[in-house]
């Protein structure tokens, strides 16, 4: 923990998440992380992985959850991209408000690209429950083939 950044604060969303405080579509979970649907897609089968130890970003993040947490990431983004047949899969992590992090815990996006489909702007449009519970039922399904 190096950074100066703002401290962490444990009354965030994905701490409510993390905590069963708040539902998600979960996709798998375990000591270290949760994934879970994004339920304001840019793309079909977005999602997130969200390490369990609190930390506000990358900048304050220890070493040693990046290490646990980077196969995770890697693990659902092959998933998602077999799932939906993506042509390729964007990761994407933000750090700091000017840099468009807008949940304050540490969280990796794994978002299937499709060529041609431009990406929706984030939190702009619904999408119903049923198509995010249906895209989460296909991931994990993939995740199921290990």
């Amino acid at each position: 923990m190096t950074a100066d950044t703002t401290a962490y604060e444990d009354d965030n969303v994905f701490a409510k998440i993390i905590k069963g405080e708040i539902p998600s579509e979960k996709l798998f979970e375990d000591d270290v992380a949760i994934a879970i649907m994004d339920v304001m897609p840019q793309s079909k089968g977005h999602c997130l992985v969200i390490p369990k130890a609190p930390s506000r970003n990358i900048l304050d993040v220890s070493d040693a959850t990046l290490q646990a947490v980077m196969p995770l990431v890697a693990r659902l983004a092959r998933a998602a991209k077999a799932a939906f047949a993506a042509d390729g899969v964007r990761v994407a992590q933000f750090n700091e408000e000017p840099a468009g992090q807008t949940v304050f815990h540490l969280h990796f996006h794994v978002i299937p690209i499709f060529e041609g489909v431009e990406l929706k702007r984030h939190a702009f449009g619904d999408v119903p429950m049923e198509t995010i519970k249906a895209h989460a039922e296909a991931i994990r399904a993939e995740l199921a083939k290990g």
